[in-house]
């Protein structure tokens, strides 16, 4: 059985979680086909490599028939990930190295009992839906999309800047703010949490519009259906602003409008059959540990 392998950089102190999941791959009698930024990273820090092959896309995964991109980090790694896969049938399997882990869920001590299941093929498979963004100016090319959120915020400069939202082109509201976050259900666990937003169960349906600080104290988070189509139009004291999907970010000029809607491809995550997403929540965000239960 082959497998895809993606990691980026890590610290020292997960060498030795990284040469376990080698040994494990190894002893199952799966191959990995190893990202070829990553394979490099390996070399550097002492791995010898020279038994596997590498690759760049997702296509060439496909082509080789894998299905399954085993991940190597936290969620970070996942949205990076997440590019390579996107509109192929490949899902991915994270193994947490990182810190919450909402995506990643897999932990290094859950690596053998994950990798045998993989071989017997007694695993669950969540579809994630995903954002696409529109610009006249094609601003992030073919990755305009995002698994957990589209970010628009200001740019070196303390003055607020404001956000025009129009939902299938009619007139929502004007946030005056540091920003704005449009995020997925999945999403709704990462930045969108930590300004204040709600947690949303994925295959909801949903966006969630965040406002990053705003300055009108009754505006509040507002979760919306994902089957409209969203346009934004951002004005600023400023010539130019910051637009995030997920971990790519770009400079854009003052009054550039976006489209946001569903995307028509998702992302496949790989979930164990004693894992769900409650028990995730409960487990990152400490629920239940009151002495009360």
């Amino acid at each position: 059985m082959n497998v895809g392998l993606f990691g980026r950089d890590f610290a020292k102190k997960h060498h030795l979680n990284v040469q376990n999941l080698f040994k494990t791959l190894s002893s199952k009698g799966i191959v990995p086909v190893i990202y070829k930024d990553f394979y490099h990273q390996l070399e550097s820090k002492g791995f010898e490599l020279s038994s596997y092959t590498t690759f760049e896309t997702g296509q060439q995964l496909v082509e080789q028939g894998i299905d399954v991109l085993v991940s190597m980090g936290g969620d970070g790694t996942i949205l990076n990930a997440s590019s390579l896969v996107i509109g192929h049938p490949i899902s991915i399997l994270g193994i947490n190295t990182g810190r919450l882990g909402f995506l990643s869920s897999v932990s290094v001590n859950e690596v053998d009992v994950a990798m045998q299941l993989l071989v017997d093929k007694e695993y669950i498979i969540d579809f994630r839906t995903t954002l696409k963004l529109e610009t006249k100016k094609n601003v992030f090319g073919k990755e305009n999309f995002a698994l957990n959120e589209l970010t628009i915020s200001r740019r070196d400069t303390s003055s607020m800047i404001k956000v025009e939202v129009y939902m299938n082109d009619e007139y929502l509201n004007t946030y005056w703010s540091d920003g704005l976050i449009v995020s997925t259900s999945t999403g709704s666990t990462a930045y969108s949490l930590s300004c204040g937003g709600p947690v949303v169960y994925p295959g909801s349906g949903n966006f969630i519009l965040t406002p990053i600080a705003p300055h009108n104290l009754n505006v509040r988070p507002m979760i919306i259906p994902n089957d409209i189509t969203l346009k934004l139009k951002v004005e600023g004291r400023n010539e130019s602003f910051l637009v995030s999907l997920d971990s790519r970010t770009s400079i854009v000029a003052d009054g550039l409008e976006f489209t946001v809607k569903k995307h028509e491809h998702s992302i496949q995550l790989v979930r164990l059959p004693n894992h769900s997403y409650l028990t995730t929540l409960r487990s990152k965000l400490n629920w239940g540990l009151d002495k009360r239960n």
